[in-house]
C-alpha cells in the first residue's frame, strides 16, 4: 500500500453494505463482492464501515421481531467476518487509529434503518454492544421512528406519515446519543433531517449522500440542509451511486465518473467547507462509478483530489478525519 497516492493517509469509507446470507467469504479476494478485506487492502481503505442493512417491511411485530432478528445476525456476521485477516472491529476513534498505525484494517460495524430496531429501544443497546457506530434512522420507506425520503407505495405510504420524527424517533435519538451510537440521516424526509439535527446532542452525519443542487433526486441534501450539517458540525458523505450523482439524461450519454464524484465534494466544500464532507462508495449496496468499481480503485479519488488542488491536510479530512471528529463527539455526549 505504500505507492498509493493516499497510502500516508486515514482513509474511511464510511457505507458498505454486506451480501446477505452471509457467505464467510469477507477475508478472501471475490469476484462477486466490491468489498472484501484484500480488495481494502489494495485500495488503501484504513477503515471500512460495514453495514447491517434491513430492508422496510411491515411495520407490525411480527415484521419486527422478524428483522430485529436479522440486523442481530448481520452484525454477528460482521463481527466473525474478521477473523483470519489482518482486520479487527474497531468501534471507537482510537481503535481505528491504533489499527491503521499497526497496518491493520479497521471494521466499524453499523445499521442501516430503524427498522431494525422496531419498536423497542432497548435493541439500540444490542447493537451498540456488537460494535454499531451508527444508525441510519430509514431506509425506503417510512419506519415506527421517522419518514423517509421515498414513501413506498407498495408499503402503502402516505407522502408523510409522522411529520418527520415520531415520538419514537425522537426517544431513539435520545438513546443513540447516549450509547454513542451516531445518527445517520441518509435516506431520510428532508423534516426528519431537519429535526434530527436540532434535536441530536452529538453532530449527525449523512453517511452516503449527494447534492441535490447537483442532481435533483429526494435522496440528496438541498443548501438549506447541508446549512443545518454545517450548524451542528456535521458531514456529509457523498456516495456513489450513479443515480445521486448525474440526472437521467446524462446518465444516457456517458457513465459516471470519479470527476462527477469529486463535483460533489467541490460543491460542499465551497458552501460550507472542508471539514463536512466525506467519502462512502455504498458498493456492494448499489454504488459503483466509472473509475471506481471496486474498493481496490479507491487510489483514483485522491488522484482526482490532488489534481483539483486540494492539499494534504485537506484530503486527509476529507478521507476520514472528518467521520473522526463526529466519532469522537459521539463518544464525548455519550460519557457526559
Amino acid at each position: 500500500m505504500t505507492n498509493l497516492p493516499h497510502a500516508p493517509l486515514l482513509t474511511v469509507d464510511t457505507h458498505i453494505d454486506i451480501p446477505w446470507p452471509d457467505r464467510g467469504d469477507f477475508t478472501q479476494d471475490t469476484d462477486y463482492r466490491h468489498v472484501d478485506l484484500p480488495k481494502l487492502r489494495r485500495g488503501g481503505i484504513a477503515a471500512a464501515c460495514l453495514v447491517a442493512y434491513v430492508g422496510q417491511g411491515a411495520t407490525d411485530p411480527t415484521g419486527h421481531a422478524a428483522i430485529s432478528r436479522q440486523a442481530l445476525a448481520m452484525l454477528d456476521a460482521i463481527n466473525r467476518g474478521v477473523d483470519g485477516g489482518p482486520a479487527r472491529i474497531c468501534p471507537l476513534a482510537a481503535d481505528i487509529e491504533s489499527a491503521f498505525h499497526e497496518g491493520i484494517t479497521a471494521i466499524v460495524p453499523a445499521v442501516e434503518n430503524g427498522y431494525a430496531m422496531g419498536e423497542d429501544l432497548s435493541l439500540l443497546a444490542q447493537f451498540r454492544a456488537r460494535g454499531a457506530r451508527y444508525m441510519t434512522l430509514t431506509h425506503n420507506g417510512h419506519n415506527a421512528l421517522a419518514d423517509s425520503a421515498r414513501p413506498m407505495a407498495s408499503l402503502s405510504d402516505p407522502e408523510s406519515r409522522h411529520g418527520g420524527l415520531s415520538g419514537l424517533g425522537r426517544e431513539a435519538i435520545a438513546e443513540m446519543n447516549r450509547l454513542g451510537l451516531m445518527v445517520d440521516i441518509s435516506h431520510t424526509a428532508r423534516s426528519t433531517m431537519m429535526q434530527a439535527v436540532r434535536l441530536s446532542r452529538s453532530p449527525v452525519l449523512a453517511t452516503h449522500s449527494c447534492v441535490r443542487a447537483l442532481c435533483d433526486h429526494p435522496r440528496n441534501l438541498d443548501d438549506e440542509q447541508l446549512d443545518a450539517l454545517r450548524d451542528c458540525d456535521g458531514v456529509i458523505h457523498i456516495t456513489a451511486v450513479d443515480a445521486f450523482l448525474r440526472p437521467r439524461e446524462v446518465r444516457a450519454q456517458r457513465p459516471v465518473s470519479v470527476a462527477d464524484y469529486v463535483d460533489h465534494i467541490d460543491y460542499v466544500a465551497n458552501r460550507i467547507g472542508v471539514r463536512h464532507v466525506g467519502i462512502s462508495s455504498d458498493f456492494d449496496g448499489g454504488g459503483m462509478i466509472e473509475g471506481w468499481r471496486d474498493a481496490a480503485q479507491s487510489p483514483a479519488l485522491t488522484a482526482e483530489l490532488q489534481r483539483r488542488g486540494y492539499d494534504h491536510d485537506q484530503i486527509a479530512q476529507i478521507w476520514g478525519g472528518n467521520f473522526l471528529r463526529v466519532l469522537r463527539a459521539a463518544e464525548t455526549v455519550a460519557t457526559a
